[in-house]
């Protein structure tokens, strides 16, 4: 009787089996390859930050001097979208951005959708110079102010007081332009820092709405200065309106004239 052990040998088919059975299913959960992980990674980032700057705090590329010294060309800002969200109401000094359309612009349609879609995505990440119809300017009025321009000194007033706006371009007064107006309620009247160089509430008296900016037009306020690095701050506040008087509760009774 043969009393060696007996050695049982392995099928090779059953290693190539086990072996298959243990192998990942491409397309299976946990599986994906190497450049998904951080593709969907990448693109869960880009939704929140579109996300983020349609409800939150958009970047805004200025893409001119008319604010001027506050604001640089190619600043990019930080605009808060939730400054006026809950009650308040955008106040005089304040930097603002917003949608001119019917005030500064006339509404135009977007001859391709699928380019427009992509250069408003960029623009809400603060990539591209945004729409023709986005404006950053300084409130100066707001509703049932009567602002004129200028006093015997040269100067701005509202609501009969002198206005010491310490923020504008150094040379540059405060208008070129003389005008006597009372901005209706709901309504701002804004100009930009760099009055020579700026295409705000002045230019437009004789448009429908008199170059006023509805309030609800208004996208939020600039709040920071995000890029360059060596431009980081926030965009300063100012006390020049500081001694401007409420605007009386039955309105100046002026009209607007320019």
């Amino acid at each position: 009787m043969d009393t060696e052990a007996q050695h049982t040998e392995r099928d090779p088919s059953s290693d190539t089996e086990e072996g298959s059975r243990s192998a990942r299913v491409p397309g299976e959960p946990g599986a994906l390859s190497s450049w998904r992980r951080p593709a969907l990674a990448g693109g869960a980032c880009v939704a929140f930050m579109l996300l983020l700057s349609h409800f939150v705090l958009q970047p805004f590329l200025i893409p001119s001097g008319s604010m001027e010294p506050t604001l640089r060309i190619g600043d990019r800002i930080l605009v808060n979208k939730l400054a006026y969200r809950f009650g308040s109401a955008p106040g005089r000094g304040d930097v603002v951005v917003f949608d001119g359309t019917g005030s500064f612009v006339r509404e135009q349609p977007r001859d391709n959708p699928v380019t427009g879609l992509l250069h408003d995505g960029a623009a809400a990440l603060g990539l591209a110079e945004p729409d023709d119809t986005d404006f950053v300017k300084r409130v100066v009025g707001t509703g049932g102010d009567r602002v004129v321009c200028c006093d015997k000194d040269g100067r701005l007033t509202v609501n009969g007081a002198t206005v010491e706006e310490r923020y504008l371009m150094p040379g540059d007064q405060p208008s070129s332009v003389p005008f006597d107006i009372v901005v209706p309620p709901d309504r701002l009247w804004v100009m930009g820092d760099h009055r020579s160089q700026s295409s705000d509430s002045r230019d437009h008296l004789g448009d429908p709405g008199g170059g006023m900016v509805p309030v609800d037009k208004v996208v939020g306020r600039a709040d920071w200065i995000a890029w360059p690095f060596g431009r980081w701050s926030t965009v300063a506040g100012t006390d020049a309106f500081d001694a401007v008087p409420a605007a009386p509760a039955g309105g100046h009774g002026a009209g607007a004239h320019g």
